[in-house]
């Protein structure tokens, strides 16, 4: 099964208002991100065990680690979680940057060092996510 399809399956299987909230931020993070590269993490381990929520990824940038290594990961992924929705903005340097910059405008969502996690759409402002979406981009192609 292709990734695509694969995303699509993920949304699908969401109840429904969570599914549109997921379907929109799909086509907003694709928007702003035309013709990434698509991932999608199935939140299991190489043993087969569930780890983490299944979640989607969008762009391609190289985690550097101290020991010299790195690893191609996402830049912007997007997970159903009990509660909700996450969205992880990765790579950003200052992990209190965007709790300090977007958290209170945001409206009623949890803001940590990569991770914006709130209930739906309609308990956030959309304009403001998509702000640290690209903010998020762009802090990457500088760290990069």
């Amino acid at each position: 099964m292709k990734v695509q399809e694969k995303i699509l399956e993920y949304i699908s299987s969401q109840a429904e208002l969570k599914r549109s909230d997921m379907q929109e931020l799909h086509s907003l993070i694709l928007s702003v991100m035309p013709n990434c590269k698509l991932w999608f993490l199935d939140g299991k381990n190489s043993e087969n065990k569930i780890v983490s929520n299944p979640n989607i990824g969008y762009g391609s940038y190289t985690i550097k680690y101290a020991d010299g290594k790195s690893k191609e990961f996402y830049q912007i992924g997007l997970s159903a979680n009990t509660t909700g929705i996450s969205v992880y903005i990765m790579g950003i340097n200052d992990k209190s940057f965007l709790s300090k910059t977007y958290g209170e405008k945001l409206g009623k969502a949890s803001v940590s060092g990569y991770c914006i996690k709130f209930k739906s759409l309609k308990d956030i402002n959309i304009e403001i996510l998509e702000d640290a979406i690209r903010y998020g981009l762009e802090a990457q192609t500088n760290n990069g």
